[in-house]
């Protein structure tokens, strides 16, 4: 701690002896150029000294941060000509960087690192691999200040040498344009020389540089992926989506449209997960159970009670009904008529611009193109317990089918996993008659949303019966029909009929060859903000690219992913989820926009709250539908919106408004002006505004608009 004390009040003194003595001055180009001759006869009387010294005085201001490393570097210029000034300058700037980097790693990086630790996994991780590129990119850019890279960088895990030699080279250029400007100020004698050819090429190479070396950049990052493989002359296509869910069918449908010659590949059914095994039939439980549910409580709206009598084999059969009806806007039918050659089979990649497609039909075909979008979706996790295997559990994946050929819903049921899936289900099957037990690992379900959501499902789901389990680890299987878990007070057997396994999904990777073509996986797709794998030429959309696993997430990149796909050779796009809503849907169902207030903690970001509670509006009084709140995030001082949670009926439609919003910049005056139909669920969003206004009356103008009416009364 001494060591760093006296450092830190070494570099004080000296940056605050640079100000005090005004030593900035001698750094100016008025100075340089009042005493260019000067300077000129001293380094011919001296050429070592003079540049020991400009060296030393070049280390010493980088170092510290100090104004004026351009100025020297245009004097070295004007001094010692190009080549001797762009090698000393080089090194001296890069021994002065390095300096800075060492200072800010030994006075600062430990307690940054012990602090945000976790917070900056993340970053030391892309550094760790890739750490010398960010370096070498962040140098090219005359806009980011070198001195923010040196102080930044020394908070990193990256190595001194890989910063040092990275750092000169990419330094190079801009020092070379520098010091040749530096040339061309030197033969500068009147007014009218400033515009000399040569000084305004020194400049305008200055300024285009970047975009040249970035694009040079992009060409060794392309090489380097491509190393060993040979691309083809032509191509087949010009892009392959794989995977017939949301991303590959909007990914297909978008190369269709601007008539791109586009295959989708698709080896089960078309329109994937959501609509076969996840939010199609779901939903369409949902909503039978919900049935089941007010003919069970009609007493609440005035009609006789009575128990409701499931037919499960019927309600199973309205999911599958369902299923069938939307199955046409996914067909093969309707994407060929769009223009999309469907090919139904197994795609594995040869090499990164060849696939080899198992059909279905026993067939085998080769086709070659510019691009591709993963977008082969994800399956259900399932933990490696003791004895898993044995059981014949059940994920969401093969629940339909098994229930298929029930009579009835199973009598009891334990479901593992207390997220948007494992609720959902949970509540369903509880309300069509099973006896449901939910374990949850974590202290609360729904470890994603609002805090006091989740409080709201788990009480609705225990008033339904469910028996809640929070806070309980699954430890092993005992038999087909039992698990035995753990909680706070000890081990606890769970007999059941059927488990459930819902604690997450996992992205689907094996069997596509990508071992064969280089392509970095984690737990998804490894991609850039453009969603391209490291492969450049191969893109990711959905569950696949390890980012957010909903089906509207999907589509939502699929069109980045696409449009990167097809025309990147002209420009790209960043893939944009700030503004990305979620529902649960539950009842009262969650819904979620932007930053919950666990979010905004974790981040580190100052936020306002403002709840509204649905048990004081008028439409959800009139329908006994009153649990819940909207809950607004709002930055301090202001009434720009940073995130939404609404508990309660309606709210995945309610969200909307908010998603729109923020999505427009739109503040919640905006909405609070808006006028909503009476009565309507909507008004709830429209009073949520207003109770952010009320809650923040100026006291002192009220005050005074208080006299003044009572003044008008005469």
């Amino acid at each position: 701690m001494t060591k760093k004390l006296i450092l830190l009040a070494l570099i004080a003194a000296a940056v605050a002896a640079f100000f005090y003595y005004d030593l900035g001055t001698y750094l100016s180009l008025d100075y340089l150029k009042s005493q260019q001759q000067s300077f000129i006869e001293a380094y011919n009387a001296d050429p070592i000294l003079i540049i020991g010294i400009f060296a030393a005085i070049y280390i010493v201001s980088t170092a510290l941060s100090l104004p004026g490393a351009s100025i020297l570097t245009l004097l070295a210029g004007a001094l010692f000509g190009v080549v001797t000034g762009t090698i000393v300058v080089s090194f001296a700037s890069t021994i002065g960087a390095t300096l800075a980097f060492l200072s800010s790693r030994f006075l600062l990086r430990d307690w940054v690192q012990g602090k945000f630790g976790d917070r900056l996994k993340g970053i030391n991780d892309s550094l760790e691999k890739d750490g010398a590129f960010y370096l070498f990119t962040l140098r090219l850019i005359p806009a980011v200040p070198f001195f923010a890279v040196n102080l930044l960088m020394g908070l990193t895990k990256i190595k001194t040498l890989t910063y040092f030699f990275v750092s000169q080279l990419g330094m190079l250029a801009g020092t070379f344009v520098y010091v040749n400007a530096g040339k061309e100020l030197a033969q500068i004698e009147s007014l009218g020389d400033v515009a000399s050819p040569g000084l305004l090429l020194s400049f305008l190479a200055l300024a285009i540089f970047p975009w040249i070396a970035k694009f040079f950049l992009g060409i060794l990052k392309r090489n380097k992926a491509y190393k060993g493989y040979k691309k083809p002359k032509k191509f087949d296509r010009n892009l392959i989506a794989i995977g017939g869910g949301a991303g590959g069918l909007v990914s297909s449908y978008i190369a269709a449209a601007v008539k791109a010659n586009v295959t989708l590949v698709e080896a089960n059914e078309m329109g994937g997960d959501c609509l076969n095994t996840g939010c199609v039939p779901s939903k369409a439980l949902i909503k039978s159970a919900k049935v089941a549910n007010f003919v069970n409580h009609s007493d609440k709206y005035g009609i006789e009670k009575t128990a409701a009598k499931v037919n499960f084999p019927a309600v199973i059969k309205r999911v599958q009904d369902v299923i069938k009806t939307i199955e046409p806007h996914d067909s093969v039918e309707r994407y060929t008529g769009l223009g999309v050659d469907v090919v139904k089979g197994y795609a594995k990649f040869i090499d990164p611009w060849t696939i080899e497609i198992a059909k279905n039909d026993g067939g085998t075909q080769r086709l070659t193109s510019k691009a591709f979008v993963l977008a082969t979706g994800a399956a259900p996790f399932v933990p490696p317990l003791p004895g898993i295997e044995d059981t014949g559990y059940l994920t969401s994946d093969t629940l339909w089918d098994t229930m298929a050929k029930r009579k009835a819903a199973p009598k009891t049921l334990t479901i593992l996993g207390g997220g948007p899936i494992g609720c959902e289900l949970a509540q369903s099957f509880q309300r069509l008659g099973s006896q449901v037990t939910l374990v949850e690992m974590a202290d609360r379900l729904l470890g994603k949303e609002d805090a006091d959501a989740a409080q709201i499902i788990k009480a609705s789901l225990e008033e339904d019966g469910v028996n809640v389990l929070v806070g309980h680890q699954a430890l092993r299987a005992e038999g087909k029909k039992a698990l035995m878990i753990k909680g706070p007070d000890g081990e606890i057997k769970l007999s059941h009929d059927d488990l459930l396994i819902a604690v997450g999904r996992r992205a689907r990777l094996d069997g596509f060859g990508l071992e064969n073509i280089g392509v970095e996986v984690d737990r998804g797709l490894v991609v850039d903000e453009y969603l391209a794998t490291t492969m450049p030429h191969i893109y990711a959309a959905g569950d696949v690219a390890g980012n957010y696993q909903l089906t509207h997430s999907a589509a939502h990149e699929a069109w980045f992913a696409a449009v990167n796909a097809l025309f990147g050779f002209a420009r790209k796009f960043k893939a944009d989820y700030r503004v990305l809503p979620r529902v649960t849907y539950t009842d009262p169902e969650v819904a979620s926009v932007g930053l919950t207030e666990d979010d905004a903690k974790e981040q580190d970001i100052a936020y306002e709250v403002t709840t509204y509670g649905l048990d004081d509006l008028d439409r959800a009084i009139a329908e006994s539908e009153t649990k819940g709140f909207v809950k607004v995030l709002t930055t301090p001082g202001k009434d720009t919106i940073l995130g939404a949670t609404i508990a309660g009926s309606h709210a995945g439609e309610l969200i909307a408004e908010f998603a729109l919003a923020m999505r427009h910049k739109m503040s919640l005056g905006k909405i609070m002006a808006t006028v909503h139909s009476y009565p309507t669920w909507s008004e709830a969003n429209k009073f949520a505004a207003g109770q952010y206004r009320l809650e923040r009356q100026p006291e002192t103008v009220q005050k005074y608009a208080a006299k003044f009416f009572k003044w008008r009364l005469g």
